[in-house]
């Protein structure tokens, strides 16, 4: 890669990483304002891995999420508008109101969606690796998973069907050492490459709060993948910043452990690697695109109540 071209993808993943970080911290405080149903799941200090992994896709490239997915779905180009809107459960947003935070998606994006439940949505990415297969489509279905799905049945039965119909499929754990409320190595007694080489997939690892290393791993694993080369597990070492969701008082945690988190910062990583015009360029764009898109979350209407209990209610 040139050097313009690395310059430019520096720039298109520091824009993308700012984003996500400064969309969560909106979503705080629409939360706190009562704004939004629910509850939410920060992905603050894990941003680097949405955004080098999406930046390694196409358009036509499916993904399916967990209940932390507001990055994966701003990084596969669900557009700012409709996603607050979706999330203060306007009839504006992506499902008009109706996926909200952790069932947030957008098809037309190959964004098949985010999944309350800990590794509910790899079958779902298993099942659009065979349709992509079956319909001959140049394209690769990514499954994103938390480590603390690694301790699901799902996982193991889907890695072994991956495998069996050598299905174009990535299996992407973001590795934030947590599951829930407990430290991963106190839940979990075997590790991730061990259990790729059980199914005889390939595993890679790298630093998750990297981007650029993120960007340049999940291209080559993508490659591969799309190439023919079947199923492959790419596990991003990351940090999960705040607990396990918004308000999470973290009692049982070290503040020593969340003092080293913010250390490994993703965002001043990959800011790291701009002049400081190119990075207040991007920081001001940002700012008035999240601004922009919250005031109109905030100000477009909530559905009618026919539309909203159409495919839900009989009526």
């Amino acid at each position: 890669m040139g050097k313009t071209s690395d310059i430019a993808r520096a720039r298109r993943l520091y824009r993308t990483v700012l984003t996500i970080r400064r969309a969560e911290e909106a979503l705080a405080v629409l939360l706190a304002e009562g704004l939004i149903p629910g509850f939410i799941h920060l992905s603050i200090g894990q941003e680097a891995v949405a955004a080098g992994v999406m930046d390694a896709l196409t358009p036509v490239d499916t993904v399916t999420s967990t209940h932390r997915g507001h990055g994966h779905a701003i990084a596969k180009g669900m557009g700012l508008d409709a996603f607050f809107a979706e999330l203060l459960g306007r009839d504006s947003g992506a499902c008009r109101g109706r996926g909200g935070s952790m069932h947030v998606a957008d098809i037309s994006r190959g964004m098949l969606g985010a999944n309350g439940i800990v590794a509910a949505g790899m079958p779902i990415a298993l099942g659009s690796a065979l349709a992509h297969q079956i319909l001959g489509r140049d394209a690769v279905a990514v499954a994103i998973f938390g480590d603390g799905a690694m301790a699901e049945g799902l996982l193991h039965e889907c890695l072994n069907l991956a495998r069996l119909w050598n299905l174009p499929v990535l299996f992407v754990c973001e590795n934030n050492g947590w599951g829930e409320f407990l430290p991963t190595d106190r839940q979990i007694v075997f590790s991730l490459d061990k259990l790729a080489a059980a199914h005889g997939i390939a595993h890679v690892a790298v630093d998750g709060n990297d981007v650029a290393a993120v960007a340049s791993k999940a291209a080559e694993v993508v490659a591969g993948v799309r190439k023919g080369g079947g199923p492959a597990i790419l596990e991003c070492h990351t940090t999960r910043v705040g607990g396990h969701y918004e308000g999470d008082p973290q009692r049982g945690r070290d503040p020593a452990d969340r003092a080293a988190n913010a250390a490994r910062d993703p965002l001043i990583r990959a800011r790291a690697a701009l002049t400081e015009p190119d990075a207040a360029k991007i920081e001001a764009e940002v700012t008035a695109e999240i601004a922009a898109a919250v005031a109109f979350a905030r100000a477009a209407p909530p559905p009618k109540w026919e539309d909203a209990a159409a495919s839900v209610y009989t009526i």
